[in-house]
């Protein structure tokens, strides 16, 4: 998948399932610590973070099960683990505040967007989430349907 620019921002990596599983509340800017050949691939728009999330571990909030791939132009010797953890750099305040709101209230921190800002740098968009129980799920795609409806009854109309 190739990157796309949104915003002066080049989209790498979308979690689209995320909106559909949970209701998020808030969101947060966060940096990443990558290895050089980390960045080679995330650049190639090589990654996955569907199936990742971010937790309190080891005195710092970690990036856990997202994909990116090895890079293919250097060595064996140089190579990162596809699947490791990855340190999320935020503000102490912001750390605080997501692990109480996950220890406390029971959600959790979903990676929504993995991109690179205007001047380069890789960034991932973080939602504090609340899971949805299925029945939600069916009332958000009601509600998704129509006003989908209702917009094409609007353009019919007028």
């Amino acid at each position: 998948m190739a990157a796309k620019e949104k915003d002066g921002r080049r989209i790498v990596a979308e979690n689209r399932q995320a909106r559909h599983e949970y209701f998020l509340t808030e969101t947060w800017e966060a940096g990443l610590m990558l290895t050089g050949t980390e960045v080679k691939s995330l650049r190639r728009g090589q990654s996955n973070i569907s199936e990742s999330y971010a937790a309190w571990e080891e005195g710092g909030l970690w990036l856990i099960n997202a994909y990116i791939p090895e890079y293919q132009g250097a060595g064996r010797f140089f190579q990162h683990e596809p699947r490791r953890k990855r340190r999320l750099l935020l503000h102490a305040k912001e750390i605080h505040k997501l692990t109480i709101a996950v220890e406390r209230q029971g959600m959790t921190i979903v990676p929504l967007e993995l991109y690179f800002n205007p001047r380069g740098i890789a960034k991932l968009k973080l939602a504090l989430a609340q899971g949805k129980k299925l029945h939600d799920k069916r009332e958000t795609e009601k509600k998704r349907d129509w006003n989908r409806e209702k917009a094409r009854l609007m353009r019919d109309k007028g």
